[in-house]
């Protein structure tokens, strides 16, 4: 299993909240560059336990060394909680892990787009009245909708943040892509695609995490000048 080392993410993130110009960085208004406590051991055991899974190691090792949620990319990561005895992450978009299903492989290592095989929406000129034009976007968008979001698409993803505008990017805990994230673009038809670095290798949660940390850094430090 991959771990990661992150015993400096506090401090840098204590800088970050007193830098001047850290409030330019996108979401930190509501981050607040606080991270909430971390998991024990045994807390971890009971999340892994009730959502039959082991979660893939840097994102564990978050968990366990820096925290359950908190500061993170865009408006910052979903907070694992414990609600009504069961562990769940709360946020915008949070909802779309289903736990039930997490333990599921999610089965793509490309690029994939629910929206691909459907046509175009209907034109207006082609109907003969504005009644008739209407029933037909209507069921062209209720067989959009029942396509496109699916919650099949998303088995063995874990969401971790929402971007703005319903962008979302998750954790694949399950499958041949297992810890690896993902961007879910279907707020305008993007589908889901890989996440890359510079060198166009596969984004895994700990340089995902800390290439958000350093530009927030080199964001901050321009910010303030």
């Amino acid at each position: 299993m991959t771990h990661a080392d992150w015993s400096d993410v506090r401090e840098r993130l204590s800088r970050l909240a007193a830098a001047p110009g850290s409030d330019a960085v996108f979401g930190s208004e509501g981050h607040g560059w606080k991270l909430e406590p971390p998991l024990e051991a045994e807390e971890l055991a009971e999340v892994e336990a009730q959502l039959r899974i082991e979660l893939p190691g840097e994102y564990r090792s978050f968990l366990l060394q820096a925290g359950r949620g908190g500061a993170g990319p865009a408006y910052g990561l979903f907070p694992l909680r414990r609600v009504k005895g069961q562990w769940q992450w709360e946020g915008d978009g949070a909802d779309l892990t289903d736990p039930y299903t997490l333990n599921q492989p999610f089965p793509h290592v490309e690029a994939f787009n629910p929206a691909d095989g459907l046509p175009e929406p209907p034109d207006e000129a082609d109907f003969e009245s504005t009644e008739a034009f209407n029933a037909a976007e209507d069921a062209y968008w209720q067989q959009h909708d029942t396509l496109v979001y699916d919650a099949r698409h998303s088995i063995g993803l874990l969401y971790l943040c929402h971007l703005g505008c319903a962008y979302r990017e998750a954790l694949v805990i399950t499958g041949p892509a297992r810890g690896q994230m993902w961007a879910d673009n279907t707020a305008d038809d993007g589908g889901y695609e890989p996440l890359h670095d510079d060198a166009g290798k596969p984004l895994g949660f700990a340089h995902w995490y800390r290439r958000w940390l350093d530009a927030a850094e080199e964001q901050a430090s321009h910010g303030s000048h």
